[in-house]
Formats: C-alpha cells, sequence, structure tokens
C-alpha cells in the first residue's frame, strides 16, 4: 500500500517510516478517506477550490458541514485547515514501542536530576 520513492527524487527525508494506525473502523475495513474530499492531496483538493465559483464553494463548504460565508478567501482557508485537519485524522502514527526497557545508568540518572 505504501509506495517507494526513488532517492533522486527526493527533496527532503526524515528518516522516518510512513506507517499508520488506523484510527476509525472505517478504516480499519479499507476506507481511505478520500470520499468526504474526494482526495487525500491537498495540492489536488487545493486546484479544486480555485476552481470553484463562489456558489459551488459554498455549496462544498455546507456538504463537508461548514457554514458558507460571503468572504471566498476566508471560506477556502477555513476549508483547507479542515481539510488538513481531516486528512491528519487519517495518518495517526503508529503507537512506538515501550520506552524503558533499558535502565538508566546512574550518570545518566544524575545528569537528569540537575534540572530539578
Amino acid at each position: 500500500m505504501l509506495k517507494k520513492t526513488k532517492l533522486e527524487n527526493l527533496s527532503q527525508t526524515h528518516g522516518k517510516l510512513d506507517t499508520f494506525q488506523p484510527t476509525t473502523l472505517d478504516q480499519i475495513w479499507g476506507d481511505s478517506g478520500a470520499s468526504k474530499y474526494g482526495t487525500m492531496d491537498e495540492e489536488i483538493y487545493a486546484k479544486q477550490l480555485t476552481g470553484m465559483n463562489k456558489s459551488d464553494l459554498q455549496t462544498h463548504a455546507t456538504k463537508v458541514g461548514i457554514v458558507p460565508i460571503d468572504d471566498r478567501e476566508r471560506l477556502t482557508k477555513t476549508l483547507m485547515h479542515e481539510f488538513r485537519q481531516f486528512v491528519a485524522s487519517y495518518r495517526y502514527p503508529s503507537v512506538k514501542a515501550a520506552r524503558g526497557s533499558q535502565p538508566v545508568s546512574s550518570e545518566v540518572a544524575k545528569i537528569l536530576a540537575e534540572g530539578r
């Protein structure tokens, strides 16, 4: 399900694996989240918003649960904010293994105790 990106195509990397823990039953059943906004890609969604006229933008806002306002720029910013939150909810990072499996040395404990 994860696409591998060639190293030559990367401009920046963080070194983390992109593994995500499902947060809803829909995700467990295989929902990708694209049904609400039509995409999970921010650039594609931004292009969709710029291609909409004011009436279409207000109708879309109503469909996704946002009260439409008359100011197009503010409505677009609000829609983008809600979209980012929605995408972030689908990309909840998986839980890491519990830390503390190695005991802390006395020297480390001494250094950590200096901040008290």
